[in-house]
């Protein structure tokens, strides 16, 4: 994170908002607006954000697949895949 280019306080978001939209565009790094000298918004690129989520999304999933190996709720891999090959001959 460049500090002179990635924090902004809210005046200038106001002032210079397709700037900024530029800049979160071209560079892909976020933009922290601050109010009163706290940070308040992240100004980030719709892609950036997006693969942010995919990606917490499958932490998510990982973390709930790890709680259910540590408690013991688990398959055998021969019994799955014969599962799925019952159904499929259906």
């Amino acid at each position: 994170m460049k500090i002179s280019t990635d924090i902004k306080p809210v005046s200038y978001l106001k002032l210079h908002s397709a700037d900024l939209l530029k800049q979160v565009n071209e560079t892909h790094r976020p933009v922290i607006i601050t109010q009163n000298g706290e940070p308040r918004a992240v100004l980030q690129d719709a892609e950036t954000y997006e693969n942010t989520r995919t990606a917490l999304g499958l932490l998510k999933l990982l973390a709930h697949a790890e709680s259910e190996v540590q408690s013991g709720n688990v398959t055998e891999q021969n019994q799955v895949f014969e599962a799925v090959e019952a159904l499929l001959a259906q």
